[in-house]
């Protein structure tokens, strides 16, 4: 492995050390939903890595495929990566978007039975600022970066907040007609009790009449 490959996967592992993991059985495929905004850059580290270290691996060559789906369920990506990898995409509407993960390898499915642990960590909006001092000639830079960097945080907080307000504004447009709806139903439940009580009242008068007992 180069250098480059061995710096990437230390990123990975600072990255992933405090990120979510789930287990993932060999050539199982699983996904995870994400509230993400629209034209929101959405950027994932990955590691897949057997469930116990300490066991021999039987499979030593698998990857993932990372397949990116949309909520009207078309396919933004689908790329097929090694054990660590790194993958973005740009939503392009509002909602609930699905990354699922399936595991590829080489043997038959009958034999496929390794239990894999598979570590996750999704960011959104532009998160790289580059610490190195070597990359940067003086104060005006490294404080240039920063403010790029608090820029597009603060663009990533205002997208959110606009997408939650939509959600909100759905939410209560959909309790808006629901209640409404529940009100006319009390209206036309009580006009049809009124209406059935008048007409026995009317039926009962009537039978009385005819009993010649009013």
């Amino acid at each position: 492995m180069s250098l480059r490959g061995i710096g990437f996967l230390l990123q990975c592992y600072l990255m992933l050390a405090a990120a979510m993991y789930f287990d993932l059985g060999e050539q199982e495929e699983k996904c995870i939903i994400e509230e993400i905004p629209e034209d929101m850059l959405v950027t994932g580290y990955f590691l897949l890595e057997p469930w116990d270290l300490k066991a021999f691996s039987r499979s030593p060559h698998f990857g993932v495929t990372v397949t990116v789906r949309d909520p009207n369920n078309e396919v933004l990506m689908s790329k097929r990566y090694g054990k660590f990898g790194k993958f973005t995409f740009t939503a392009h509407a509002s909602g609930q978007h699905y990354l699922c993960f399936q595991t590829n390898s080489t043997r038959f499915a009958v034999f496929a039975a390794e239990r894999l642990k598979l570590h996750l960590d999704v960011q959104m909006g532009e998160h790289s600022i580059d610490p190195k001092p070597d990359k940067t000639k003086n104060n005006m830079e490294i404080l240039e970066n920063s403010l790029k960097h608090l820029i597009d945080q603060m663009m990533y907080i205002t997208s959110q907040q606009e997408y939650q307000r939509e959600k909100e504004e759905v939410f209560r447009q959909i309790s808006e007609d629901t209640n409404s709806k529940v009100l006319w139903w009390a209206v036309v439940q009580t006009s049809v009790l009124l209406s059935v009580g008048f007409w026995q009242m009317k039926r009962l008068k009537d039978f009385f009449i005819a009993k010649k007992l009013v």
